[in-house]
């Protein structure tokens, strides 16, 4: 009974399936996106999140939280961005702000290439726009770290402007209203074009702040709560049944694994020796332990011991393991397997990095590390202090 009343249902929605060639203007009545777009409003009003940012229309703190939460989640970006507001009030504050002051505020947030661009671009606004946030669609976009959604996300709360948002959320949702049927990644284009005719345009700030929502609290990965979604009558993918099966995926290949081998460098003095990576790249700016990956055949300490001297220049001698470290990426896993190592000779040198220093155990805390070295500075103070 239930199949034949989805059939008689499908019918009745407006909503047609949609494949890589379809129009979605021409897919969707004029009723039914004055439906979708009521009773998303209505849910919203009713159900939507109270997030600090939404307590603004100050488009830098709005930046500030479009950036973070770029693939974070927002229980973890709520307390980085009071942080990272207490430190820098100001778009002026951030620009005129040193590097490593923002990276050591970012620490723990992942993704580091977000800070350097939210820094990038608050000195690209000071020195183009007069300090001033542009309102202009493709002035945002042009920004350093700035891309369709993020603009959008931005003018759209900040100003209200009608312009059109697909986050991961977003997409989601789309993909099973219309029973996408090729994976999202391969319909970009048509998603944009229906992000765009969905819109409301009197309310485009609380129209994408509400399917942000939905597919935050509602249109979930796994198990949506298709009870409680306003577009449950129009949703394709809940009248077929296949709504765990939608947004459809593409095989993706292995995560690669890395060993990795870490040197604890102590001088006579007792004291570490650090180094800051180069600016570009993953961890681009951040300070780390110097090591490096392991070859093929070689031991953890003959890995050490090589990195150490085409990295630094210097003989060392390692010790005893310290601690090993598992840490995801995006993209790749890394073990890090972390020895002692007492300084022999040569003066260390930053051939592969931008700056090294020799430090006190009590001053690493000053310096920004990514979270997997946050691990072995831990494992540091527990053995100085047992």
């Amino acid at each position: 009974m239930r199949q034949q009343n989805k059939r008689a249902s499908l019918s009745q929605t407006g909503v047609s399936e949609l494949t890589s060639t379809d129009s979605v203007s021409d897919r969707l009545p004029s009723s039914v996106i004055s439906a979708l777009r009521s009773t998303l409003l209505n849910w919203y009003s009713e159900q939507g999140r109270d997030l600090p940012w939404r307590r603004s229309r100050d488009p830098y703190a709005i930046w500030v939280s479009e950036i973070m939460l770029q693939q974070t989640q927002v229980k973890t970006v709520i307390p980085y961005y009071d942080r990272w507001l207490t430190q820098f009030p100001t778009l002026q504050a951030l620009a005129s702000a040193e590097q490593q002051q923002v990276l050591k505020v970012w620490q723990g947030l992942g993704y580091y290439a977000r800070a350097r661009n939210l820094h990038r671009a608050a000195q690209e606004i000071v020195s183009k726009h007069n300090g001033n946030f542009p309102t202009d669609l493709k002035a945002v976009i042009s920004l350093s770290g700035v891309g369709r959604t993020t603009a959008g996300g931005i003018l759209s709360a900040a100003f209200d402007q009608p312009t059109s948002i697909l986050d991961g959320n977003v997409k989601r949702v789309l993909a099973r209203l219309v029973a996408l049927a090729i994976p999202t990644k391969r319909a970009i284009a048509h998603l944009w074009q229906l992000s765009e005719v969905l819109l409301d345009p009197a309310h485009p700030r609380d129209f994408n702040q509400a399917w942000m929502d939905l597919g935050a609290t509602v249109c979930l990965p796994r198990n949506p709560l298709c009870d409680r979604c306003p577009w449950q009558t129009y949703c394709r993918a809940y009248i077929q049944g296949i709504q765990t099966e939608l947004p459809m995926t593409e095989t993706r290949p292995p995560i690669p694994r890395k060993m990795i081998g870490v040197a604890v460098i102590w001088n006579d003095a007792g004291q570490i020796l650090i180094d800051r990576r180069k600016p570009e790249g993953l961890l681009g700016g951040m300070w780390e332990f110097p090591g490096g990956k392991v070859e093929p055949g070689e031991t953890i300490p003959a890995c050490i011991q090589r990195e150490i001297q085409e990295e630094l220049g210097i003989e060392i001698e390692v010790g005893d393991r310290l601690i090993v470290v598992d840490h995801t990426y995006s993209h790749f896993h890394v073990t890090l397997n972390v020895h002692h190592c007492k300084h022999l000779s040569g003066e260390p040198q930053a051939i592969e990095c931008d700056e090294i220093r020799w430090v006190e155990l009590t001053d690493l805390d000053s310096y920004p590390f990514p979270k997997a070295n946050l691990q072995i500075i831990e494992a540091l103070k527990r053995g100085k202090e047992s």
